[in-house]
């Protein structure tokens, strides 16, 4: 089963409420959201949108701009349901984060919670870096939210990365300039409970690769 069929089959065998990464609110998402971008006309993207009531919070706060992708036209049908009217405000992609055609320079606000983690190999995590540099304007805002160390090995039957700050931020290299980090445990619906690693970084401008040496100086 290739990505796209396996959270299809996950959205629609699923109550989107039940699913481990549900939460009524991704209120740590929109408080760094609105700390990095306050202006409500700033262009937000949210990687692995889903069902997620992201969309909804940030409408609510005021903003004008936003986008959300998912490999899933199910999952985000969910959301465009769930929404109704107040769907036609939103800009909906769907395609694979590795591979869709996203416009360059353009985003204010890059946002991804659980999508990142999935990425095992590196040759992927490399393409989404890359992803990022080209659609996320110079000095634009990254907000990256995986498990953290003490998070699951596993979700949804697959495999995922676990990271501290460090490693993390190593991942996207000197492109980007770390603001801060901060861990959340999050409750499932089941119960349990979810170490996730949030780390914010705004966009240099120069594009390196990890583990590339700078050949031009990093903006101060």
């Amino acid at each position: 089963m290739n990505q796209q069929d396996h959270w299809d089959n996950v959205y629609q065998t699923k109550d989107s409420a039940s699913v481990s990464w549900y939460a009524p609110s991704l209120e740590t998402s929109l408080q760094l959201i609105q700390q990095l971008a306050p202006n409500p006309d700033a262009a937000i993207l949210d990687i692995g949108s889903g069902a997620a009531t992201l969309a909804d919070d940030l409408l609510a706060a005021g903003y004008a701009n936003v986008s959300l992708l998912d490999i899933s036209a199910h999952a985000l049908l969910i959301t465009q349901q769930r929404l109704g009217v107040k769907a036609e405000q939103i800009r909906w992609l769907v395609g694979n984060v590795l591979e869709i055609d996203l416009p360059p320079n353009h985003y204010d606000v890059w946002h991804d919670r659980a999508v990142f983690h999935f990425l095992t190999e590196e040759t992927d995590r490399q393409s989404y870096v890359q992803q990022v540099l080209r659609a996320v304007k110079p000095a634009g805002h990254v907000i990256m939210a995986t498990f953290g160390e003490q998070g699951p090995k596993q979700c949804s039957g697959l495999d995922v990365m676990r990271y501290d700050a460090t490693a993390l931020h190593g991942e996207f290299g000197r492109s980007f300039r770390l603001l801060d980090s901060l861990t959340v445990n999050h409750q499932t619906p089941a119960g349990a409970v979810q170490q996730f690693l949030y780390c914010y970084c705004r966009v240099e401008g120069v594009n390196v690769l990890p583990n590339e040496p700078i050949t031009k100086p990093i903006r101060q």
